[in-house]
């Protein structure tokens, strides 16, 4: 088995321990996809289960994200042989993106995970922490100017292969294909948000949103 395959492996196995999950079931057995809006993420964490509960979630979900792209990518395996140059460099963005699939698909969890953000932002930083600040201030200028969370992550995470091309960072196509195909997973687990849109009724961030109070 290739040191590619098994990296990617390993990545969706630690993705798939979804810090929500594993907290609830730490205090009790509680199952926040059964509460607010039955999304596994801090989000709904933080709405149905408070500040304390959210954090955690927030420290593992970001944590493992920082781990599979930063720790896990580089390890040596033993016995395995080393991927080829062409293909090295790709490692890193790879299991990036197998945690986040582990997060929105877990298999220790029946496959009903969260939406991914919060293990993007780990492995943003696990790639290369410049790749925050774009993503950050995508996502509350919109948050600001639009007042809707869902699409100001969705646009903070278009915000990555859009950032990658304009400065030239390196290595350039593993970080752009990566950006493209976390936009799409993204925007994917949104879509309940974009329904919620189109039709209306997608609340706003109220105490952020900049026309707060003269909005619907």
């Amino acid at each position: 088995m290739s040191e590619l395959l098994i990296k990617f492996l390993a990545s969706y196995l630690l993705g798939s321990i979804v810090g929500s999950l594993l907290v609830g079931r730490l205090r009790g057995g509680v199952d926040i996809r059964t509460l607010g809006s039955g999304n596994a993420g801090g989000t709904n964490a933080l709405r149905t289960q408070g500040k304390s509960f959210a954090l955690w979630v927030l420290v593992i979900d970001i944590g493992k994200g920082w781990i599979a792209t930063r720790l896990v990518a580089p390890m040596l395996l033993p016995g395995i042989a080393a991927a080829p140059a062409q293909l090295r460099v790709w490692v890193p963005a790879a299991c990036g993106v197998a945690a986040i699939v582990g997060h929105v698909y877990p298999l220790w969890h029946g496959f009903r995970g969260g939406k991914g953000v919060a293990t993007l932002v780990g492995v943003v930083l696990g790639l290369d922490a410049s790749l925050l600040l774009p993503m950050l201030l995508t996502w509350f200028a919109a948050v600001v100017l639009l007042g809707f969370v869902g699409l100001a992550s969705m646009l903070a995470a278009a915000s990555l292969p859009i950032y990658v091309s304009i400065c030239g960072l390196e290595p350039g196509l593993p970080l752009t294909t990566f950006g493209v195909v976390v936009t799409a997973i993204i925007v994917f687990t949104h879509r309940s948000n974009i329904a919620r849109m189109r039709a209306g009724t997608e609340p706003r961030a109220r105490r952020l949103w900049l026309f707060g109070r003269h909005g619907p």
